[in-house]
């Protein structure tokens, strides 16, 4: 099944109102050096794996907007091997609680984990997996980010061999219990995202796009079942959003913001830093969303980049200077690296090129 813009919406919620917010000035994504694995890692929601004993968790999550602590801790291992990446993810949790069975359904109208994976970071055709405590997913697959109206969604695709377990510290849906949390462990096979039969598609010494999150709903107690709190009025309470990589807003569907993972095959400690290429795109970004602002103003796209930028655009210490071209269908942003004299492009669409 396709399922169109229109669905989505009314689904999430948010679209006209965030889709083209920015974030907060010097909001820098995450990352994190995922460590090749030469043993087999059995997938039981356990860590008892010896190779995860190798490695260290992450930062511990933080609210989506990169505003508030969470009232409960998340944090993530990340190993990789020939076949998959695998994700470990240790979640406290008083009251593990999850009523969704069927596949496919929206998870995240229960407490759930998320992760999102955009793998060639130009943030179109990007992957959402959610789980939930029973270990109910949800996969999908996404043609582009919320903000652009010809989006699809595909529903219907499956990630082949996805392997994941749940392990619970406590008990699931006894209210009558203090549980101390659950960890989710996941192996994603490389080629659930390969784009032709055969690809080599693992991102050897390479990074992706990635982010997770974590949805937290405030319960009450019905009947002696869980279930999401309403207000006064009858209406379900806001959930929680806690993130991994902070996205300055209500949003996890702006790929650009998501970390940055690297697959590191070196033996002993990797040191990863954020190419300075990956910071020219950023500030595209930012020219982007304020030709999304024009255009909602003034029902056309400015036609000189002074228009949307008074200031100069500089990047450790270089000074870039885009390039904008006009088309009847649209129009494109470009700039040289100064860094690697490569060509970055960006669209009408936000979709950078090749």
């Amino acid at each position: 099944m396709v399922v169109k813009m229109k669905y989505l919406a009314l689904v999430f919620g948010l679209i006209s109102v965030i889709g083209f917010t920015q974030s907060k000035k010097g909001m820098v994504p995450k990352t994190y050096v995922a460590y090749k694995t030469i043993d087999k890692i059995v997938v039981d929601g356990d860590d008892s794996d010896a190779s995860w004993s190798k490695v260290d968790w992450s930062d511990a999550f933080i609210d989506i907007e990169g505003v508030q602590k969470p009232k409960y801790n998340t944090q993530v291992k990340m190993l990789w091997d020939e076949t998959n990446y695998y994700i470990l993810a240790k979640m406290q949790e008083p009251h593990v609680w999850a009523n969704l069975k069927q596949r496919d359904t929206i998870i995240f109208y229960n407490n759930d984990f998320e992760v999102f994976i955009d793998p060639d970071g130009d943030t179109f055709n990007y992957y959402e997996l959610e789980i939930n405590a029973l270990n109910t997913v949800w996969d999908l697959f996404l043609s582009k980010p919320y903000r652009e109206n010809d989006l699809v969604v595909l529903n219907d695709w499956n990630i082949t061999g996805l392997q994941s377990a749940v392990k619970i510290s406590g008990t699931l849906n006894n209210p009558n219990d203090t549980d101390e949390g659950w960890m989710l462990e996941i192996a994603i096979p490389w080629a659930a995202y390969q784009k032709s039969y055969g690809e080599d598609n693992v991102p050897r010494d390479n990074f992706w796009r990635v982010n997770f999150s974590r949805v937290n709903w405030q319960h009450d107690i019905i009947n002696g079942k869980y279930e999401r709190k309403k207000d006064a009025a009858g209406k379900f309470l806001p959930e929680y959003n806690w993130v991994w990589s902070p996205q300055g807003v209500i949003n996890m569907h702006e790929p650009e913001k998501w970390g940055y993972v690297y697959f590191s095959s070196k033996e002993g400690k990797d040191i990863f830093t954020i190419p300075q290429d990956e910071k020219v795109k950023w500030e595209l970004y930012t020219l982007y969303r304020a030709q999304k602002r024009y255009y909602q103003k003034n029902n056309t796209w400015a036609k000189s980049l002074e228009l949307l930028s008074k200031s100069p655009i500089v990047i450790d210490g270089k000074t870039i200077k885009p390039v904008l071209e006009n088309y009847k269908t649209g129009y494109t942003i470009s700039v040289k690296s100064p860094f690697s004299n490569k060509i970055v492009t960006i669209k009408e669409d936000g979709r950078f090129l090749k």
